[in-house]
């Protein structure tokens, strides 16, 4: 339980689990905007992945998608998060028949807001990208779990089996 107090620090500010963060919207898949707000009700797990159709990116969202029917029953929507467009959300979300919506942070709106742009070193060159992160806010809208430079395989389940302990 000692990763549950952890702070998460951003922009010189620290988020503490149970604390709200501040309210964004993006676009989504299906033509929708989200926003952060308007998911209270239920628990909530926003997932940021760096790009559609890679590797750790599609191992990652298939495994969300295999676990969706047990975070639906724990009360959980869930959402991925990167800089693609939502041309390319869409295509990736039909070819692995993805049932939660995929949002692009194309500015990034988000990604500044949970302070998950890092620099990669990529072919021996730093580039700018998205740390692999997910965060878990409860059914009041409060941060309640975060995990940051997460392994993509089997992550999903650890997510699961946090949002499981909230109801």
């Amino acid at each position: 339980m000692a990763a549950f107090f952890k702070q998460l620090h951003h922009a010189n500010k620290f988020f503490m689990p149970k604390t709200s963060l501040l309210d964004f919207s993006l676009p989504s898949t299906g033509g929708q905007i989200f926003t952060l707000s308007s998911a209270r009700g239920k628990h909530l797990v926003i997932y940021f992945y760096p790009k559609d159709n890679t590797p750790g990116c599609t191992t990652e969202a298939q495994q969300f998608r295999d676990l969706y029917a047990g975070f639906k029953k724990a009360n959980c929507e869930v959402v991925g998060i990167s800089r693609d467009s939502i041309k390319s959300h869409e295509n990736f979300k039909a070819k692995f028949a993805l049932p939660f919506a995929l949002l692009s942070d194309a500015d990034e709106t988000a990604c500044n807001l949970f302070g998950v742009i890092k620099l990669k070193n990529m072919y021996g060159k730093q580039v700018r990208g998205i740390e692999r992160s997910t965060f878990v806010f409860d059914k009041d809208g409060a941060l309640r779990q975060e995990w940051r430079k997460l392994k993509a395989d089997g992550h999903a389940q650890e997510v699961l089996d946090f949002v499981i302990t909230l109801n």
